[in-house]
């Protein structure tokens, strides 16, 4: 078996790792990715490729370029990754760790498919929290939003690796996400605890008083904002499957409005065109708001920290 490298933390990926990341749902990662994903008989395209078939959930063909493959070979075909990168970033989306030393034991044949998520624990927490209080005071939130999310057991400090992990919880409380950003940036790590429930994501429980939700692609940029414009009912999609923004909106229907702010690229202008749509069309008053300047709202707060 050929052994592949992927980016910091540098380790191998064995054939059970390549496996799972090939296992991945393909219209669930394909709706997280922005492309509106349909059912057409007994296989799913999207409204973008007309021409792509895919089978079983796992396999695609383009009959307009005669190609196609599996999840690996869909992220470097249409999004320019390498196969590391590729598989990197298909575990990560399928909730395993991809910032552990230790390989998972190598299987001698394909294992069955995994169909459901492994158990959802939280990392053990660090004795304090000063090296993620220190990387978000760098990256420009504000000190004592950084507090509030601390308190509200929303943000922590990892034991083992110093990590931010990004608490998600359910209407109920109950912690059923994470999400862990490395808090060194000449090593950059993003990544989902293993079991993390897609649906949820991170988010900020809403005033009853008010009708409005905020939703961004990250954690950072929902804490940026709130620096920039105080608190608000929020939802941070971890991507851009709107999924989480569903679930918030069924937990809390007395929500008649949304703010998209969601980045300023490419990816993110297409995704707010598509949701803005698909909400108006469910009958919420949609608002989008991109950041002034720079690519999402943490590097427009940035500029600002910069600019005073």
């Amino acid at each position: 078996m050929v052994a592949y490298t992927t980016g910091p933390p540098y380790r191998h990926f064995t054939a059970s790792e390549i496996d799972a990341a090939n296992d991945t749902d393909l219209p669930d990662l394909l709706a997280s990715l922005g492309y509106q994903v349909r059912r057409v008989g007994s296989y799913y395209s999207t409204r973008e490729m007309d021409s792509l078939r895919i089978k079983d959930r796992r396999i695609w063909f383009r009959n307009s370029e005669n190609t196609g493959g599996d999840a690996v070979a869909f992220v470097q075909h249409f999004h320019g990754m390498s196969f590391p990168e590729a598989v990197r970033y298909l575990l990560a989306f399928n909730g395993y760790s991809v910032d552990s030393p230790a390989p998972i034991p190598r299987q001698r044949s394909r294992p069955p498919p995994q169909r459901g998520r492994p158990a959802f624990v939280l990392p053990p927490p660090n004795g304090d929290n000063e090296r993620v209080r220190a990387y978000l005071r760098g990256r420009g939130i504000a000190p004592g939003v950084i507090d509030d999310f601390i308190n509200m057991g929303l943000l922590y400090e990892d034991a083992k690796h110093h990590n931010c992990v990004f608490v998600g919880r359910d209407w109920a409380g109950k912690p059923v996400f994470a999400a862990k950003r490395g808090t060194c940036d000449s090593v950059p790590f993003r990544g989902d605890v293993a079991g993390s429930d897609k649906r949820i994501a991170f988010r900020v429980p809403c005033n009853p008083a008010l009708d409005r939700v905020a939703a961004f692609e990250a954690p950072i940029d929902l804490m940026s904002w709130f620096t920039l414009h105080g608190q608000c009912g929020a939802v941070a999609l971890c991507g851009l499957y709107d999924g989480p923004l569903e679930t918030y909106l069924k937990d809390a229907p007395h929500i008649r409005r949304i703010v998209l702010c969601l980045d300023a690229d490419g990816w993110g202008r297409k995704a707010a065109e598509r949701l803005g749509e698909k909400y108006r069309g469910l009958g919420y008053g949609v608002e989008k708001q991109f950041p002034p300047s720079g690519k999402d709202w943490n590097e427009f707060l940035q500029q600002r920290v910069k600019e005073r």
